[in-house]
């Protein structure tokens, strides 16, 4: 039996990369080992219980980035966590250990060094400080997107969450009109600025409504729980606060309005959608970075933050959605270039990093 050690987590951008892969794992593996090292803080101190796997936490040790009190107490308190993953491994004879970033990675990557096998999935066009340092005596390296600067590594895309990585959009799109109250006369315009919100992409869609409708279309505007809005009451324009079932949100979408982060970005090239992506502002620029091939490649375009106005809308949305042909070579591309089976492609570096695979 093989005994797998899942390091990661704090945002859903780890989280779920991880956990589509110890789906895999686990499909296959009725009886090997799985075990999420994560910390009580991040989001995988819910979902990971919740999906049925066993999570065993260290403690959050983030990187100190200026001269203070937790500076002074990292290298102890660092030194803690990689001995408390040493200890996992030894004990439950880990055979090989796969990192998806995060705050338990860092100690994962130390403690595994020169015990077990390293794999490591990037799940973002600029890596982050956990993987680059990892990464330098990795068995193996994974990334979701072909432009990510990590020496050695391999594109495979991202593991993706089963609803998306097996659906098929035309099939479900009955079910799709249906569950949102749609038009399945009206092609509709998905936006959405995530579980949390967007103000600028929600307040220039809620001005711009009646021109969109007006236009043909209809919309399906994911507002976000964050956010306070405003419903502008215009008839096919449905407004939905949070979104569960994003597969049926894309199964009914035509275009997508949205943020760039890597999962969005993977998910809705997966399925093969036309995109317009209006990068996150602050941060590093990581989500402007995330879409570079696909506005390159024409699956999508892209417009500042700053710019995405009623006034773009009316210059460069509006006839984006008169042309139909435009829009069916987009989602083409995207089609083209996404991967569905990331999930399967980081289980093979693994097999590799094992020396199991041909």
């Amino acid at each position: 039996m093989t005994t797998y050690l899942l390091a990661g987590g704090g945002t859903a951008g780890h989280v779920n990369p991880l956990l589509a892969v110890a789906d895999v794992l686990r499909e296959r593996e009725p009886d090997a080992g799985i075990i999420v090292l994560g910390t009580r803080e991040g989001l995988e101190a819910r979902l990971v219980p919740e999906r049925g796997y066993e999570l065993t936490t260290i403690a959050k040790v983030p990187f100190p980035r200026r001269p203070n009190r937790a500076a002074l107490a990292f290298p102890a308190t660092f030194l803690g966590a990689v001995r408390d993953v040493r200890r996992v491994i030894d004990d439950r004879d880990v055979d090989v250990v796969v990192g998806f970033g995060g705050y338990a990675a860092t100690p994962a990557y130390v403690a595994a060094r020169g015990r077990v096998p390293v794999v490591i999935h990037e799940a973002n066009a600029m890596p982050g400080m956990a993987n680059k340092l990892g990464a330098k005596w990795a068995s193996r390296i994974g990334t979701a997107f072909t432009q990510t600067p990590l020496p050695g590594a391999q594109f495979v895309g991202m593991p993706l969450r089963r609803e998306i990585e097996l659906l098929d959009r035309a099939a479900r799109r009955s079910e799709a009109i249906d569950a949102f109250g749609l038009d399945p006369d009206r092609p509709t315009l998905l936006v959405t600025g995530g579980s949390l919100g967007a103000k600028q992409l929600n307040e220039t869609m809620r001005v711009s409504g009646t021109r969109i409708v007006e236009a043909g279309w209809q919309l399906l505007h994911i507002v976000g729980r964050l956010s306070a809005f405003d419903d502008p009451g215009i008839g096919h324009y449905h407004v939905v606060e949070y979104c569960d079932r994003m597969d049926l949100a894309f199964s009914a979408a035509d275009l997508v309005v949205c943020r760039s982060g890597s999962s969005t970005v993977s998910e809705i090239t997966a399925v093969g959608l036309p995109a317009v992506y209006v990068p996150y502002p602050a941060g590093n620029g990581e989500q402007a970075v995330n879409i570079r091939e696909h506005v390159a490649t024409g699956a999508a375009r892209t417009v500042r933050d700053a710019d995405f106005t009623p006034g773009w809308v009316e210059v460069e949305l509006l006839p984006l959605l008169g042309d139909r042909a435009t829009l069916e070579r987009m989602g083409a591309v995207a089609s083209r270039i996404g991967v569905r089976d990331g999930a399967a492609r980081v289980v093979r570096l693994v097999d590799h990093a094992l020396g199991r695979a041909a």
